[in-house]
């Protein structure tokens, strides 16, 4: 008999898991997720986490982690350390776990001044940048902000037409050269399979 497990994700990636989820048929796999708006609260991530597995206690034989470090600085590793059932995504965030670690670092050599899209982050342009850093109300803090940025590379999860004419157009509010990258799901999937193993 499979052992139910838990993956407990960034709301950030809930449509991408479930979607890998579902091609899977990995029915003995439970999702649930924590609000996105946490990317801009990272400090507060290892907290909630700590919330929702004491509030699961023993129910799962497995549970993963849908977080990269995501700006906790090793809170999250911390955190679960000591628990022999619960890992993470690996790597510093999940621009570099869509890419690959060894591309995204390879990326960021050639142009460290690089702002990053999901599908997630150009779905929710407007509310994740625009809004979040005031630039509808405030646009001259744009130049502030971006300063030292020069392109952004949109890495795509699911070949969408919409999507790409989105983050073309992010990069040209923004005034950042455009890169697009289709990753698919690949390097996602591949760790949380260790969830369903």
């Amino acid at each position: 008999m499979v052992e139910q497990s838990l993956i407990i994700a960034c709301g950030a990636l809930a449509r991408e898991i479930q979607q890998v989820k579902v091609a899977n048929g990995w029915k003995h796999v439970d999702l649930v997720c924590l609000d996105a708006s946490l990317h801009h609260r990272p400090q507060e991530i290892p907290e909630r986490l700590a919330e929702k597995l004491d509030s699961i206690g023993g129910q799962y034989e497995k549970i993963f982690v849908a977080y990269a470090d995501c700006g906790t600085n090793g809170a999250i590793d911390r955190l679960i350390e000591d628990l022999p059932n619960v890992t993470r995504l690996p790597g510093p965030h999940c621009f570099s776990t869509f890419a690959g670690s060894h591309r995204f670092d390879s990326l960021m050599e050639e142009e460290p001044g690089t702002f990053w899209l999901t599908d997630f982050l150009t779905r929710h342009f407007q509310t994740m940048v625009v809004k979040s850093l005031k630039l509808d109300s405030h646009p001259e803090l744009k130049e502030l902000y971006f300063a030292n940025y020069r392109r952004l590379t949109y890495v795509s999860q699911n070949p969408d037409e919409d999507l790409l004419s989105a983050a073309e157009e992010a990069a040209i509010y923004l005034g950042l050269e455009f890169r697009h990258i289709h990753v698919g799901m690949h390097k996602i999937e591949e760790p949380l399979r260790w969830a369903v193993s």
